[in-house]
């Protein structure tokens, strides 16, 4: 998120925008017990909340405010006996109005050219591999 702001504004307005509490970065642990109104909400990395944090974070939403969550699904650095809470809000939350999902894909990275084939290179192992434990279900 830092970056990201200092790719959109200068380092001295992001500064006063962050002395007037127009900008504020705080960690998900630090969410607990806030509501959160009249705000913009942005939570970064989402992937790796576990489905008690994103449950938690979510009900924070308070009157006049927007959530974006961000995060990649192929990149869950929890152990495997935690589930993502990216992955399950989608179940979760589908079809609730109000709340919508965009996906990307490697025609969206805004990154270097090799980033898109990297991408597709993972995405096409990833296939492989779930082909390959099909067939050797099935046999």
């Amino acid at each position: 998120l830092y970056d990201a702001l200092y790719d959109m504004l200068e380092a001295e307005k992001v500064q006063g925008l962050m002395e007037k509490g127009a900008i504020e970065i705080a960690p998900l642990a630090y969410m607990r017990g806030r509501t959160l109104n009249d705000a913009f909400i942005i939570l970064d990395e989402a992937q790796n909340s576990t489905t008690e944090q994103m449950k938690m974070f979510l009900t924070r939403l308070g009157f006049n405010s927007k959530m974006v969550i961000t995060g990649d699904i192929t990149q869950v650095d929890l152990p495997a006996s935690r589930g993502s809470g990216l992955i399950e809000v989608q179940t979760v939350l589908r079809g609730v109005e109000g709340i919508e999902f965009v996906y990307f894909d490697e025609g969206d990275v805004v990154r270097h050219r090799l980033v898109s084939a990297i991408v597709r290179a993972y995405d096409a192992h990833g296939a492989r591999a779930r082909d390959n434990g099909n067939a050797a279900d099935g046999a």
